[in-house]
């Protein structure tokens, strides 16, 4: 079962971030309509039977690690649209079917192949309601959320299911990369949908969703490390390697 706690200890992160103000929004889909967007080698991930697909719209600050945030340093808003993958050997990850951004550097990761979109992002808050919007440049895919964040809530096996991988999955020139991660455990808190559309699922090649949203909030995470992204097998070929941690 996916770990509440961090998996690993990055000894040689590239990355220090923060992932803050992060809503969580999930539908349950059917397996084979989420496995015929994964490449060979990867299976969904499912949870009671079901595949999950989460909307996460959050701010992100982020510095070379070692670096002084009064230094060098950057603040942005980031969406991302994921699923939930397991290799043959039985390891968790995120897979992103798409990731939408509002600065243009973060493009550069799609050396890696993660899925960068630059689009117009905004977030907005009032009390504990939290407005989300983002609008991808020359037009497509776009979406509105508004989220109510609720009281603290003990995480249960499932809201850990859904919010939690400490490595990430990305797909390029043939290869599987790897991006492992670590930082504390989410707080999260409970939380109501009252406002949603959006074409970022159906954009990726997916059904609408047919069930109302599950959601969750957190103030963030700001203790994150992020390792160097490796290829790690071919896509359609060798057995994963070992992780290194």
């Amino acid at each position: 079962m996916v770990s509440y706690e961090a998996e690993h200890h990055l000894r040689l992160p590239v990355l220090r971030a923060e992932w803050l103000n992060q809503a969580f929004v999930h539908w349950p889909y059917s397996p084979a309509d989420v496995q015929a967007l994964l490449p060979d080698g990867l299976t969904v991930d499912t949870y009671e039977g079901a595949a999950w697909v989460t909307i996460t719209p959050f701010l992100m600050t982020a510095r070379p690690f070692g670096v002084s945030p009064v230094m060098l340093g950057a603040r942005f808003l980031e969406t991302n649209l994921r699923t939930y993958v397991r290799t043959p050997d039985g390891r968790e990850a995120f897979w992103f079917l798409s990731i939408e951004v509002d600065w243009s550097a973060m493009l550069a990761a799609r050396a890696v192949g993660a899925p960068y979109n630059t689009g117009r992002l905004r977030m907005r808050r009032d009390g504990g309601v939290f407005m989300y919007s983002g609008t991808r440049h020359r037009g497509g895919p776009s979406y509105r959320l508004t989220v109510r964040a609720g009281e603290p809530v003990t995480p249960t096996e499932r809201d850990v299911w859904l919010t939690t991988r400490w490595r990430a999955f990305t797909r390029r020139a043939g290869l599987i990369w790897d991006t492992p991660a670590e930082h504390e455990p989410w707080p999260l808190h409970a939380a109501t949908v009252e406002e949603l559309e959006q074409s970022l699922t159906t954009a990726v090649g997916l059904p609408p969703p047919s069930q109302e949203p599950l959601a969750h909030f957190s103030p963030g995470v700001r203790q994150v490390r992020l390792a160097p992204s490796r290829p790690r097998w071919p896509v359609a070929g060798r057995r994963p390697q070992a992780p290194h941690g």
